[in-house]
């Protein structure tokens, strides 16, 4: 039996609307989504937002993307982008460089322990989002991302 969000966060009185109820519905399942992504991914000593950095810049290939760029491609805003790519640059994830050309630019990419990182993790992550949603049909998925597609376009 699948539980009513209303019983999950023990809420007796009902919602106000619809769409209240739609909207903390998909930000509760969000946080536990995130959640068990975080905790897959504790062994790797990455977080999912580093996760998301590491194959943003593995898309870019060689010639990387200036941290302005890595920020709009974020799934999730960060508000300081570059602490982020500092702490990725420390651990050796990453490499910043200064354009000879612009010194105004600077490009982040993968360094060869980044890309070797993420090629591992990539599996993982398959397998914990299959787990996720093991259950829910195609079709179902299909609708799921139409629909947020939809919210999204709206905003």
């Amino acid at each position: 039996m699948t539980l009513k969000l209303q019983d999950e966060i023990r809420q007796s009185k009902p919602f106000r609307c619809a769409e209240e109820e739609a909207y903390l519905s998909i930000v509760r399942t969000a946080a536990m989504l995130e959640h068990s992504l975080a905790q897959a991914l504790k062994p790797f000593d990455i977080t999912p937002t580093q996760y998301n950095v590491l194959s943003i810049l593995r898309g870019a290939g060689d010639q990387g993307l200036c941290r302005n760029e890595v920020g709009g491609r974020l799934v999730t805003a960060m508000p300081d982008v570059t602490r982020l790519l500092d702490r990725m640059e420390d651990v050796g994830l990453i490499v910043r460089q200064r354009s000879t050309v612009d010194r105004r630019l600077v490009s982040t990419r993968l360094t060869k322990k980044g890309l070797d990182l993420v090629g591992r993790v990539d599996a993982k992550v398959v397998e914990i989002h299959e787990q996720q949603f093991r259950g829910v049909d195609k079709r179902s998925l299909k609708t799921i991302i139409g629909v947020l597609a939809d919210i999204r376009e709206k905003d």
